[in-house]
């Protein structure tokens, strides 16, 4: 077996030397109000099995930091290194939590492979879905046609949050489970992006336009650009999932179709990129 990583050197230099006792976290670290640390034993590993249904595994240290933070996030169970559990102190003592303290190998032992999980688990239960009718009278949205890769869904909801996003409307059927890889993707913005899921896109489309929305759906072929095109709130911004783009009815109750006018030599972009680009582009004429 090899020597322990260094825990205070980067990755890659030597360890301590063989035999040398592991130096004490320094005692102000997480320190609880009074000067207290919170006490962050070890326990036993987790048990491998899947959480039961309803449940979701989280991980990394955004996506945990961020989902302690949510007060409409139910949190089951933390499982945490030590060195993580310190970094997350006070979050962990606002929620009241007693973390499980294991091993990294153990949280990695329960994710997919080469899952980077940042010495942090959680078991959650999902967010309860918004209904069409909560959605703000001036609002923007994103409405997603079957977009099924969470690694993209993840990356759309995280630029949906950094753009202000009031909401994301999904179908229930054909889109990625709300947790693990697309929970990571997402860097802890689904806990501030409401979404809506459904189960008709066409009669949820619209029910937009009965709502006053104006839906435009983004495709590279368009006649429109994006730029040229008169935006005004309520807007939804509709996106295609990757190869099969918009569905013909989706298509059909758009009230309008744009493409973005890139300058390079290839006109597409993958989904969450186009996704960055458009709001952008929507964000300034909507100012």
């Amino acid at each position: 077996m090899g020597k322990p990583p260094n825990r205070f050197g980067p990755p890659g230099k030597a360890g301590r030397d063989r035999g040398e006792r592991r130096e004490t976290p320094r005692q102000d670290a997480g320190a609880r109000p009074g000067g207290q640390r919170p006490d962050f034993r070890r326990g036993p590993k987790p048990p491998r099995p899947e959480p039961s249904a309803g449940v979701a595994l989280m991980w990394g240290y955004h996506t945990v930091r961020e989902a302690l933070r949510s007060p409409r996030r139910e949190i089951r169970r933390l499982i945490a290194t030590r060195a993580a559990a310190e970094r997350i102190a006070p979050e962990i003592a606002a929620r009241g939590l007693e973390p499980v303290i294991v091993e990294a190998d153990a949280i990695a032992a329960r994710l997919p492979q080469d899952a980077v999980h940042q010495g942090l688990l959680i078991e959650v239960k999902p967010l309860e879905p918004i209904e069409l009718a909560d959605l703000p009278a001036g609002g923007l949205i994103l409405v997603l046609d079957q977009v099924t890769d969470p690694h993209n869904f993840g990356a759309i909801v995280r630029t949906a949050a950094a753009f202000a996003v009031d909401a994301i409307v999904t179908t229930e059927r054909h889109s990625p489970q709300l947790g693990g890889v697309l929970a990571k993707s997402a860097s802890g913005a689904l806990e501030h992006v409401p979404l809506c899921c459904v189960v008709n896109l066409a009669r949820a489309m619209e029910a937009l336009e009965d709502m006053g929305y104006q839906r435009v759906g983004l495709d590279s072929d368009a006649p429109a650009s994006l730029a040229d095109l008169p935006l005004a709130r309520p807007l939804a911004l509709v996106l295609g999932a990757e190869g099969k783009g918009l569905r013909r009815l989706t298509r059909e109750n758009c009230d309008a179709l744009a493409r973005l006018d890139l300058p390079g030599a290839i006109r597409s972009l993958n989904v969450s990129n186009a996704c960055a680009v458009a709001l952008t582009m929507v964000g300034m004429k909507l100012r």
